[in-house]
């Protein structure tokens, strides 16, 4: 194994022993998180300067990731040996070890860095099976495809005098299931990969994964204002582990650069100051729907502003979190949220003042809006998103709503709309 290979394994475990997250110190060296995670799995060769800042960031010379210098290979055989003391590894020979056998040292120290890496992937799936609904979902399917295979294959091999209508169909039926179940494999297999992607940070969906990524770049996508900015968009998009992330992230974008042109940014900069982050005037001013004017308030540079927005189900499509006020990863959200109660009535604002239990918590201004489509025109289905713009709280004394997250972690104590027990202790 030659040394440079160790780069990004080497800059991952460091990074982890100082327990900074993947996308901070993407950030404190002026790389995408995307890039930095290409690095750290050694899938993409790092320049001078980069780690250069990468080591600056981490309080550390670039020596100590460039390349395995003996103090720092001598270090991780060290590692090696305290994972495995029954082998009776001779410490005090460690240097003897290197300065003879370079390769078969770095080999060793390599590996452990390797099975490092592995345990930590172990143990965020072991999390992921445990807790993921959708990997029982995709298991249950593959099983049921697996036993219409089975069972459509067992009459075409004990039936001798099979009608050959019914012959052809059940041919029919076994392809169809073939193919079911050959998709639903790959597609799993691909959903479980990501684990390698980022292990520590439990990404679970394409969802986690795209808004991870917008998180990573401060929630806001300047390049979307530029005519010629989208490449380096582009680029880090394609460096998203799955492709549905990359398919989610890429939308994300194209609605960034239709927001971008609706409300342009100059213009917008001057009626946010002028008019506060109200969506509706803002919307009335530049012509535009309002859900246009809550995403650009929300992802404008610098906003303390949260934002959720959901579809006809009720299903969360978009998260960004607002400081105090905490969303749920899986699962529904809290039902008392004004998010819902705009999406029974498109068309009509909807305002509350809202307060969060907790040490975090604390009381917030949420204004919700729901705008309905008909692709199909009037006999086809009708299309609603709903968003809840979350600020921080600008109207002290009005009656507020306390809310939760979601009923399982939520500690508020007597609420009307629990549907099942927290497994937090209620609030006293």
């Amino acid at each position: 194994m030659a040394l440079s290979a160790l780069v990004g394994t080497r800059l991952r475990e460091r990074r982890l022993a100082a327990g900074m997250k993947q996308a901070d110190l993407a950030a404190a060296a002026g790389v995408s998180a995307s890039y930095l995670n290409l690095i750290e799995h050694n899938r993409r060769n790092v320049t001078p300067p980069v780690l250069a800042r990468l080591a600056a960031a981490l309080g550390l010379e670039p020596a100590a990731l460039g390349e395995a210098t003996a103090g720092a290979l001598a270090e991780d055989l060290r590692a090696a040996a305290a994972a495995l003391p029954a082998a009776g590894a001779e410490l005090d020979r460690i240097d003897e070890l290197i300065a003879r056998y370079p390769g078969w040292a770095a080999l060793a120290g390599g590996l452990q860095g390797r099975v490092a890496a592995l345990e930590r992937a172990f143990a965020a799936l072991n999390d992921r099976m445990s807790h993921d609904p959708h990997l029982s979902a995709a298991l249950h399917e593959l099983l049921s495809a697996l036993s219409g295979v089975r069972a459509t294959a067992a009459i075409l091999a004990e039936t001798e005098d099979l009608d050959p209508d019914w012959r052809a169909r059940f041919h029919r039926n076994l392809y169809a299931d073939s193919e079911r179940l050959a998709e639903g494999a790959e597609a799993l297999v691909a959903y479980l990969d990501r684990t390698e992607t980022e292990p520590e940070e439990g990404l679970a969906t394409p969802q986690d994964e795209a808004e991870g990524w917008l998180a990573a770049r401060g929630w806001h996508l300047a390049e979307a204002d530029l005519p010629d900015g989208m490449a380096g968009l582009r680029d880090e998009i394609a460096g998203l582990a799955s492709s549905a992330a990359r398919a989610l992230a890429g939308a994300r974008l194209a609605q960034a650069r239709e927001d971008a042109a609706l409300l342009p940014r100059a213009g917008f900069a001057q009626a946010l100051a002028e008019l506060g982050p109200d969506p509706a005037r803002i919307a009335a001013r530049f012509g535009s729907g309002v859900l246009a004017a809550m995403r650009r308030i929300a992802l404008w540079p610098g906003a303390a502003a949260g934002l959720v927005a959901c579809d006809a189900s009720g299903t969360l499509i978009f998260r960004k979190p607002a400081e105090g006020f905490a969303l749920p990863r899986f699962g529904a959200a809290c039902p008392l949220w004004p998010l819902y109660a705009a999406l029974a009535r498109p068309g009509l604002p909807v305002e509350a003042r809202l307060e969060t239990a907790g040490p975090a918590g604390g009381t917030f201004r949420a204004l919700a809006f729901c705008e309905a489509r008909q692709p199909f025109g009037f006999a086809g289905p009708d299309l609603r998103e709903a968003a809840m713009l979350i600020l921080p709280d600008a109207a002290p004394g009005r009656p507020v709503l306390a809310v939760g997250s979601t009923c399982r972690i939520c500690a508020q104590a007597a609420c009307p709309a629990r549907r099942e027990p927290s497994i937090l202790r209620e609030a006293q």
